[in-house]
């Protein structure tokens, strides 16, 4: 069991609870602080200080922020078990977590390469909320399938085997969550499930809905939030789909979005207001309706002034 922690010294004791209270017996647990600048690593000490129990506990701090990615990497490096289970510094798994994914997983013959659950919506003062199910991975055969049908996957809830992990190496460095990219692994090797159970209690503070973008700015702000991970996420998937020999299925649709990632990236950081125009000409792989609305937010955010305007004005209305 794989615990990422980064600056969450008000969660992470209870989500060390939980995993220290699983009833798998046969369990090793890393749980490895990210270089948090508070004191969480002295509250994960303080967490399993006083623990006897059957489970092997190995504890790490990395020297620097390595990232989600960088984290998780140097985790299965600490780790020797078959089959590594996510968990979130700031969420609770149920103590059948990891027994009743281990059963299931036995049950398939060790074939399955990745096994999610369904989750529980927990506030930011552990109220819990309504339930969350996460796409039925059963249905997704192949990479086509996969970029046909986007699943809705969450990290926290998930378990892969070290198999996969292995075949494809290690994750991107500056990927912001390996949700996405584990499950299109596994889809490409030896498939997955979902487990209706809800065995995670996820922190994600009674929100539901999605955040609403209601000026240039918040989408600005939503883009460049999402590049630096596409960034490292889309090449990545484009190796794993050649490696498993399904490249032909995937290549032309997420090459098209890494170009569009690439010019986000430029766009956005090109020092004149020519230069941004010159990239969206020259991108011409890209239609010249995202090109044009790229071209906007980066070079001319006033001009969209009257839309975001109305736009909260009917807001306000709702």
């Amino acid at each position: 069991m794989l615990l990422l922690a980064y600056n969450q010294r008000s969660f992470v004791g209870d989500a060390i609870a939980g995993v220290l209270a699983q009833t798998y017996s046969n369990l090793e647990i890393v749980i490895s602080d990210d270089a948090s600048t508070d004191d969480t690593f002295a509250q994960i000490q303080r967490a399993v200080a006083a623990y006897s129990g059957p489970h092997r506990v190995v504890l790490n701090r990395n020297p620097r922020n390595l990232g989600i990615g960088g984290n998780l990497n140097r985790m299965v490096d600490l780790s020797y078990g078959e089959l590594l289970f996510i968990a979130a510094g700031d969420d609770i798994s149920k103590p059948q977590r990891c027994e009743r994914v281990v059963n299931a997983w036995l049950e398939s013959g060790k074939k399955l390469d990745l096994i999610s659950t369904g989750l529980t919506d927990m506030d930011e003062a552990g109220v819990l909320h309504r339930a969350i199910a996460p796409t039925d991975l059963s249905t997704y055969k192949n990479a086509a399938d996969w970029l046909a049908r986007p699943p809705h996957v969450i990290g926290a809830a998930q378990a892969w085997t070290r198999r996969v992990y292995d075949r494809f190496g290690p994750l991107p460095a500056d990927t912001m969550g390996e949700d996405m990219l584990m499950v299109f692994r596994a889809v490409l090797s030896g498939g997955a499930i979902t487990l209706s159970d809800a065995l995670v209690d996820y922190r994600r503070g009674g929100i539901s809905r999605r955040e609403r973008t209601l000026s240039a700015q918040d989408v600005t702000r939503r883009l460049l939030k999402n590049n630096r991970n596409a960034l490292a996420e889309l090449p990545q998937l484009l190796s794993d789909a050649e490696q498993a020999g399904q490249l032909d299925a995937v290549q032309k649709p997420l090459t098209e979005r890494l170009a569009r990632e690439v010019l986000i990236r430029d766009i956005f950081t090109a020092p004149s207001i020519s230069e941004k125009v010159n990239l969206a000409l020259d991108a011409r792989e890209l239609r010249w309706t995202v090109r044009t609305r790229l071209l906007a937010y980066a070079a001319f955010p006033w001009l969209l002034w009257l839309w975001f305007a109305i736009k909260r004005l009917l807001t306000k209305k709702v």
